[in-house]
């Protein structure tokens, strides 16, 4: 992996791109990763992968409980339809929290 020193930007090859697809930086910009990098960003590529699959489940949850909460079966159902979306809808903003921390920390690739 080869990363460009202007914007980041990642690159997967034998060596670094003519120009960076990203800023147009010359290749003399861009540096080798060393194995360390790489396993952090391949790990990092998986864990933020898992938390953007389970933020669709979430959306999934969240559209579910509101077509519960309009079907308006029993109080019951529907005080479980509330309390599923409003969870749903906190965890959904927390995955996207967790997933800006990762983008500022550079643990994205």
């Amino acid at each position: 992996m080869w990363q460009c020193g202007v914007c980041g930007y990642i690159h997967e090859g034998d060596g670094p791109p003519d120009k960076c697809p990203k800023c147009g930086a010359p290749k003399e910009k861009f540096t080798v990763l060393d194995e360390k990098r790489v396993g952090l960003i391949e790990r990092s590529r998986f864990g933020n992968s898992l938390l953007m699959e389970l933020g669709s489940h979430l959306a999934v949850i969240m559209e579910l409980a509101e077509l519960g909460i309009e079907d308006d079966l029993d109080p019951a159902c529907v005080k479980l339809y509330k309390e599923c979306k409003d969870f749903a809808t906190f965890a959904r903003q927390s995955l996207k929290a967790e997933i800006e921390t990762h983008i500022s920390k550079g643990k994205w690739g």
